[in-house]
């Protein structure tokens, strides 16, 4: 089923009868479907995903060009300062003005080289309170600037190699979390189900348990069987009365667990329905390894990974030298008028040229570089183990998926014959035929069959949605999992 489907209609309109605190029969699609959109788990996956949406937007924001206004509000400035005369004497100068300035630019981040190229055109405005009173104002109509780093790592070419791939790992990871859901909801669907099952075995016991002790004193009076054995019957129906309070008990609990897992009100008494279809479903290794390596969030975290330790490397050997090149063209004009500001406008061209290179600094760049190529080389080894690991694991759960079908229809064929040897014992025992030690060892394989059947049955199912969860295929409808995520995070 898909991660993004509702809840279905029928769940809905069983829902509503919960209002008045009826008993709610819930599949386990239906327990699935309410799991992905109810639980906790369910918000908590929404809201990564949505932190990982907004870290990607706002890279994507860093490659566009950016619109800046800055500003100095008027400040006003009475002190003294320091002048040198000719005579190379020095002064102090009184200062008593007030200055203010504004700023417009167009920033754009050159991915290519890494650099920094803006547009600007700003005014500064300066008037002096003291003697020749005077205003003054000087334009730059427009300017052009760049700031490119020579030798240094392109911190933004790195980020366009890394952060797709960092968003669509976490896009992978929100898919797995969904199916994650889903597993977990099988799990307490599951519990609940054996408890049920459990009781309604302990039930049954113990009527039977209550009938063959009332036979049992019957015949005891007859002589039809000794001391021993009706004692024996009275020690089953004691058994049978503590079984049936435990699983009352334990019932409660797993319905409280599944209640609360799904966000249903506490009122709610569920019943589970035993899954009867089962999907025939073979799965090659090689097929679902190709689809978890396509899909899955595994191979973009070591994608990821490499990418960063890669980007650790060139950053330390970018701090080996700095070279930074400044370079500004434009206009510029002064005038005590502001319109007059923008007449007879000269031209305004700034070179720069920054270096930084260390002479002596005992090797601490070099070993730097050597640290970051060590790490990678670490970096590079995990992954290949995790490689192997990832690569195992899904051949086992294959495997287990492909014999849990085997397995499953075995158990259904063992329960089904324990359950006829069961009531033949109870009838073959009221006409005194067999012992109680054989009763009772037909009561026990009856148990444990119907026990084992529910617990392969879960099994099944669990395999199931952890296959899903690893390769991100529906395996049902032959077609990969996905969900409309851009929908999904700005709701």
């Amino acid at each position: 089923m898909n991660p993004i489907k509702s809840i279905s209609l029928g769940l809905a309109l069983a829902t509503s009868l919960v209002a008045g605190g009826e008993t709610l029969s819930i599949t386990l699609e239906d327990a699935i479907a309410r799991a992905r959109v109810q639980s906790v788990n369910a918000a908590v996956a929404l809201n990564e995903l949505r932190t990982s949406y907004w870290e990607y937007r706002t890279y994507k924001a860093d490659l566009l060009p950016e619109v800046n206004f800055s500003s100095k509000l008027p400040g006003y400035y009475k002190q003294y300062s320091t002048y040198q005369s000719e005579d190379g004497t020095y002064n102090f100068v009184r200062n008593n003005y007030m200055q203010m300035n504004g700023e417009l630019s167009v920033d754009q981040n050159i991915w290519l080289t890494g650099g920094t190229l803006s547009l600007t055109t700003s005014i500064d405005f300066l008037r002096q309170l003291d003697g020749d009173k005077y205003n003054r104002f000087m334009s730059i109509p427009v300017a052009l600037t760049l700031s490119q780093p020579i030798f240094g790592v392109n911190n933004v070419k790195w980020n366009r190699k890394i952060e797709p791939v960092r968003y669509a790992e976490a896009k992978a990871r929100f898919l797995t979390a969904t199916e994650e859901v889903a597993m977990a909801a099988v799990q307490h669907f599951f519990n609940l189900l054996m408890a049920r099952e459990n009781l309604d075995i302990a039930r049954q016991n113990l009527d039977n348990a209550s009938k063959l002790y009332d036979v049992a004193k019957v015949k005891r009076e007859m002589g039809q069987i000794s001391q021993n054995d009706l004692l024996q019957m009275e020690l089953n129906l004691l058994t049978a009365q503590s079984s049936f309070t435990e699983s009352e008990s334990n019932l409660k609990s797993n319905m409280y667990q599944l209640r609360s897992f799904l966000n249903y009100d506490e009122s709610v008494e569920l019943q589970p329905v035993v899954p009867t279809v089962i999907p025939s479903i073979d799965v090659v290794y090689t097929d679902a390894l190709d689809r978890a390596l396509a899909n899955n969030m595994f191979a973009k975290n070591l994608r990821r990974r490499q990418l960063e330790a890669d980007y650790e490397v060139a950053k330390a050997k970018g701090n080996l030298r700095q070279i930074t090149l400044y370079a500004q063209v434009g206009y510029t004009g002064t005038s005590q008028q502001f319109p007059q500001a923008y007449n007879n406008l000269k031209s305004n061209q700034v070179v720069e040229v920054g270096v930084k290179i260390p002479l002596l600094d005992w090797g601490k760049r070099r070993g730097a570089v050597k640290v970051a190529q060590s790490n990678r080389d670490v970096v590079e080894s995990r992954l290949r183990q995790e490689t192997l690991d990832f690569n195992q694991n899904l051949f086992i759960l294959v495997e287990r998926f492909n014999n849990q079908r085997k397995q499953l229809s075995i158990a259904d064929k063992a329960d089904e014959i324990a359950q006829k040897r069961y009531h033949t014992n109870v009838e073959t025992f009221l006409i005194g035929k067999i012992s109680t030690l054989d009763l009772n060892d037909s009561q026990t394989r009856k148990d444990e069959s119907r026990q084992k059947y529910v617990n392969e049955l879960f099994y099944y199912w669990y395999y199931y949605y952890q296959l899903r969860s690893v390769t991100l295929w529906d395996y049902e409808r032959g077609t990969g999992i996905d969900a409309d995520i851009e929908r999904m995070v700005r709701n």
